[in-house]
């Protein structure tokens, strides 16, 4: 139970800090009448996103490994280091925590008009059509998950594991948000939809299947094609 409770808390402070981030920045913007290059405020979201996993990853990752992600899960369990049981437990877990944190970012903002949703079409900044949208994300979510797999394999590694996933995290998101946003995460995109609803909601299919797809390949590569066992 412990780490389940420790995925639900990863999870909560990813959205609270991660998505926060993103809504406090443009509502600075929008209430100082601003303007700020995408370019700046992709980079502070960005690192927001990567360091809430480096903090996490180093609270909780002596207790259930710190995935605060379904697709990081799926990975796990496609690369037979995790079973059913605790892949459907972290899951559950992770989607209640993203709801919790989605809902406790209403409270600080007093609205959920913006929650740092994902989208594509008209909620994407560069515009970017559904079919790119889910390519991105499965590229972007391949790439994060193979990292992951790759470098926790090694026990010599444990000491920065948190600070290189973190910093890989910030990467992707540097390329991702002016496509999608950046979601990576099922959970991270499931929370902020929820619980604001309307055109996120009607999207949010996309940000479940991609990143749960980008996963799943990333341990079949890394499985079958480049694990020297």
């Amino acid at each position: 139970m412990k780490k389940y409770i420790a995925e639900f808390i990863g999870t909560a402070v990813l959205v609270i800090f991660g998505c926060g981030s993103a809504v406090a920045a443009n509502t600075l913007v929008a209430n100082n009448g601003a303007e700020i290059p995408l370019a700046m405020s992709t980079l502070l979201i960005a690192f927001a996103f990567g360091l809430s996993i480096v903090a996490m990853a180093y609270s909780i990752g002596n207790v259930s490994g710190c995935h605060i992600n379904p697709a990081v899960s799926i990975g796990m369990l496609v690369a037979g280091r995790m079973n059913v049981k605790d892949f459907v437990g972290y899951v559950v877990a992770q989607c209640l925590g993203a709801i919790a944190g989605a809902g406790i970012l209403v409270v600080f903002f007093g609205s959920n008009a913006a929650l740092g949703t994902n989208g594509y079409g008209e909620a994407s900044a560069l515009g970017t059509g559904a079919g790119t949208a889910f390519l991105v994300e499965v590229v972007l979510t391949f790439v994060f998950v193979l990292l992951i797999l790759g470098v926790t394999s090694k026990t010599e590694n444990t000491a920065v594991v948190g600070l290189v996933i973190g910093l890989t995290l910030t990467l992707i998101h540097i390329l991702g948000i002016p496509f999608t946003g950046t979601s990576v995460n099922p959970a991270r995109s499931l929370g902020p939809a929820l619980v604001g609803g309307g055109l996120a909601l009607s999207q949010v299919w996309l940000f479940i299947l991609a990143p749960l797809v980008g996963g799943a390949v990333a341990a079949i590569v890394h499985k079958y094609v480049l694990d020297g066992k």
